[in-house]
């Protein structure tokens, strides 16, 4: 079966609020299977969830128009999620596809999420040019939860609000392809593709233009039932931009990460190329976006990695020495084929009680630049300025390999 979402009082004007007419054609479609489709006009939002069996498909030409008011955006309760232990602490989508088997978003169209109704200018002395307004903002524009057979596909999503574009968790067998997402690099927090307890999740031809981390592969399971590894990740042939990492592997209380490949790469200046960081929470209250585990990575290969203009590290690895960090090992990662220029050179950081293993670097060619040759970080996000020391390669409490792998500083 297929829908034009007009059949069912979608207005398609970019004036009319759309949401109930958009939500009928999603769910009738659903009682057969099939395609709804959006063409030829701009179609104003609030939530929507989407259905087993169903494809939204937004035809080049059209857009999906994200509502501008928070109110747009009421918190859903999940069925097997605590939301409140999410990322942000809030329940609040765009697009939810919630449980769904054989559910896509497909087309050559645009999600405009409204990104600058959600941020207000700060002071110019102040470290970010924009902060997210005092309100329920929503930070999850596409949330794909616990759904099998899972495709995005084409879509290109613009001004995104300050939060994460697409964010994947507790999924099976999802595929992201040709997907572009466009960020201003001055708003907060704009992730691209958050990938959380979920396994079989292929990453393919993306173009990704974010403030914050581009990709993030974690295992954070505080929100489930039950702990969740996140595995079997694929990412391939996508160009990455960003002002923090381009890959960002784990976080504090992350759980189980492995068995990933990360191939055919572009990275532009970000923070960290690859980044695996386990801080240390040095206060009394949990982080909202941290776990509940010890931290075992294991089995991850980075090859065929191009990056240009770093603004620290092209590969950071931290476990930071803090009681709050509770660390099973990160092991048998594999870096090949890496080449570019940053201002800073590898750094790998384990700890005495839980070293970096078998960390192996084969035909990579680091350059280190001047830091006259990168911006200063405060104008675009990055951790780095001009007055911090760089000194080369450092490592600590790490078993590393290196072959035919160059370090040069310019």
């Amino acid at each position: 079966m297929t829908i034009d979402a007009r059949d069912f009082g979608a207005a398609g004007d970019g004036r009319t609020m759309d949401t109930e007419a958009l939500q009928r054609a999603i769910d009738a479609c659903a009682r057969t299977g099939g395609r709804v489709i959006l063409q030829d006009g701009v179609f104003l939002t609030g939530t929507l969830r989407l259905r087993s069996h169903v494809e939204l498909h937004i035809e080049a030409g059209a857009t999906l128009l994200a509502s501008p008011r928070c109110g747009d955006y009421p918190p859903i309760a999940l069925a097997r999620v605590n939301a409140a232990m999410l990322p942000r602490g809030r329940a609040s989508y765009l697009l939810l596809a919630e449980d769904c088997e054989n559910v896509a978003l497909t087309g050559r169209g645009t999600i405009d999420c409204s990104g600058s109704s959600f941020v207000t200018p700060v002071p110019p002395e102040d470290y970010l040019r924009y902060r997210r307004i005092d309100a329920p903002t929503p930070p999850r524009v596409v949330f794909l939860c616990g759904c099998r057979q899972a495709l995005v596909q084409d879509v290109s999503v613009v001004n995104a609000p300050a939060g994460w574009a697409f964010f994947v968790h507790a999924c099976d067998t999802v595929s992201l392809d040709r997907v572009k997402v466009s960020g201003d690099m001055d708003y907060p927090n704009n992730d691209g593709i958050h990938i959380n307890c979920s396994r079989n999740v292929g990453v393919t031809d993306c173009t990704l233009d974010c403030s914050d981390d581009t990709i993030i592969v974690r295992a954070n399971s505080a929100s489930l039932p039950e702990n969740t590894p996140c595995e079997n990740v694929t990412v391939t042939g996508c160009h990455l931009h960003s002002h923090a990492a381009g890959i960002r592997v784990g976080w504090l209380g992350d759980g189980v990460i492995r068995s990933c490949a990360f191939t055919n790469l572009t990275m532009t200046d970000c923070t960290a190329g690859i980044s695996f960081s386990l801080p240390a929470n040095t206060g009394d209250a949990r982080w909202p976006d941290q776990g509940r585990e010890a931290t075992r990575i294991e089995n991850l290969l980075f090859s065929n990695i191009v990056f240009a203009r770093g603004y620290d590290s092209p590969v950071y690895m931290n476990i930071a020495d803090h009681p709050s960090v509770q660390c099973a090992g990160i092991r048998d990662v594999t870096f090949s084929h890496m080449q570019g220029g940053s201002a800073r050179l590898p750094r790998l950081f384990g700890r005495a009680d839980c070293p970096l293993e078998r960390i192996t670097f084969t035909d990579c060619a680091f350059r280190q630049l001047p830091l006259d040759a990168v911006e200063d970080g405060r104008t675009h996000g990055s951790l780095i300025h001009k007055d911090r020391e760089c000194h080369g390669l450092e490592l600590r409490h790490a078993d590393v390999r290196f072959v035919n792998t160059s370090f040069s500083v310019i």
